[in-house]
């Protein structure tokens, strides 16, 4: 049982700033932030977890059956990432391609310290191992000159290269529409890698800086001793509450523009743009039927279709998918049998995912894949590891990758432009 507490700061943005920062000290840290951004489905609108009790880290062989193992075993907080080769655990697929980072490809751990940040009031969940520190620790938290962070002198010059080059890109864009032309499938999420070697840059203020300029829903920061994610998503993956399901895939990016009549201009456009409706309306497909391999009869609904949010640096088509499930259901089959998330992959996913292998690059590892929790009482919330920079601090390699829904409307060139688009914030932090 966990020790809980109820604290009330004077300014619940400068706690926020300041629990990061303490943070630091940690080996195992993993912060969610939905940046307060209204959103239908929230539990919390930020939580740590530092200090691993326990953890596992394992490769993809029998790796959600592992997770399984320790969910059950725990019954408590555990909060992690799932990578994106997950899927060769349960298909019979490979990842063969070029990584750069090195990550375990499913990380999980048991925090000895919980904080959950919700309206004006945390509530701070400790393990009795370490329930006399709480006090002590909001202290050290409270006081700036307790935790220090590491010197911004450790930012050095980013030097961007990509995996993949302009014109290469255009031949692995055609290729891919000749397999849509042959009607083997409808669509892929073909992404293209960004990376600097021999690089040092400093993991919290670069994802500070990356935050600031995006304010995603699903922004969040894992440390793992040497090996950091930073990411500000916009998209859910899939989240649990009770018997429902929720599944909220994106497929649809606008920029935004500083003009208002201009900037309203684009979101009209892209609400009306036909093949973007048709990619988003082929995911939300995948996904009813993803999530219908563990709904109860006819409980599969699409609570919204191709509705425009706006973030920061885009407009973006999302559509919500909800279902029920029987209470005996396992929460990880839950899990396994949307894995990999739709947007990610294409349709039909497993010949999508050959095609990703075949012409992609780079191991995707974390990025498309989710980052998240699962609660004591079979709760879970996940993002999808998107506009995100990865960092191995040891082997001094960044690395951020962004993609793109390819259909048989597709035209290569603006395809290659939208990915600039969702590149820029990354592009921006790490060249300022």
């Amino acid at each position: 049982m966990r020790t809980k507490k109820v604290f009330k700061p004077k300014n619940i943005e400068a706690f926020k700033n300041q629990l990061l920062i303490w943070a630091q000290q940690f080996d195992d840290v993993v912060w969610l932030d939905s940046n307060n951004y209204d959103q239908k489905f929230s539990s919390y609108d930020a939580a740590l977890a530092v200090d691993a009790f326990t953890g596992i880290q394992t490769d993809v062989d029998n790796g959600f059956e592992k997770l399984k193992e320790y969910q059950s075993t725990t019954k408590d907080w555990i909060f992690g990432y799932l990578t994106y080769d997950l899927k060769n655990d349960i298909e019979d697929l490979s990842s063969n391609n070029h990584d750069g980072l090195d990550f375990p490809d499913l990380y999980f751990f048991q925090p000895k310290r919980l904080f959950l940040l919700k309206g004006d009031e945390v509530e701070i969940q400790y393990l009795p191992v370490v329930d006399d520190e709480i006090e002590e620790d909001l202290e050290c938290i409270l006081d700036s000159e307790c935790h220090t962070e590491r010197s911004l002198s450790t930012f050095g010059d980013v030097k961007i290269k990509l995996r993949i080059h302009k014109d290469e890109y255009f031949q692995k864009v055609n290729r891919i529409l000749e397999h849509l032309h042959h009607g083997s499938i409808y669509e892929v999420n073909f992404c293209q890698e960004f990376y600097a070697e021999n690089t040092f840059i400093h993991p919290l203020e670069t994802y500070q800086n990356l935050n600031n300029i995006s304010n995603p829903p699903f922004a969040s920061f894992v440390k793992l001793y040497d090996k950091y994610v930073l990411c500000a998503s916009p998209e859910r993956y899939l989240k649990k509450e009770d018997d429902t399901v929720i599944s909220q895939p994106i497929k649809g990016t606008a920029k935004r523009s500083e003009n208002p009549q201009e900037d309203t201009q684009l979101k009209t456009t892209l609400e009306n743009d036909e093949k973007e409706r048709s990619e988003n309306i082929m995911i939300v497909d995948l996904v009813r039927n993803d999530l219908s391999k563990t709904a109860l009869k006819g409980s599969v609904k699409v609570e919204e279709l191709c509705k425009i949010y706006t973030f920061d640096q885009v407009h973006q088509m999302i559509s919500t998918v909800t279902s029920k499930v029987e209470n005996t259901t396992h929460l990880i089959d839950i899990i396994k049998s949307t894995f990999p998330m739709g947007s990610m992959t294409g349709a039909p996913k497993i010949s999508a995912m050959k095609i990703i292998e075949e012409l992609e690059q780079t191991k995707r590892g974390v990025y498309s894949g989710g980052i998240g929790y699962f609660t004591p009482n079979g709760d879970f919330d996940f993002n999808v590891v998107i506009r995100s920079i990865l960092y191995n601090e040891s082997k001094q390699y960044v690395s951020y990758s962004v993609g793109g829904a390819i259909t048989a409307k597709s035209d290569p060139l603006k395809e290659y432009e939208e990915c600039l688009v969702k590149a820029k914030a990354m592009r921006e932090v790490l060249e300022s």
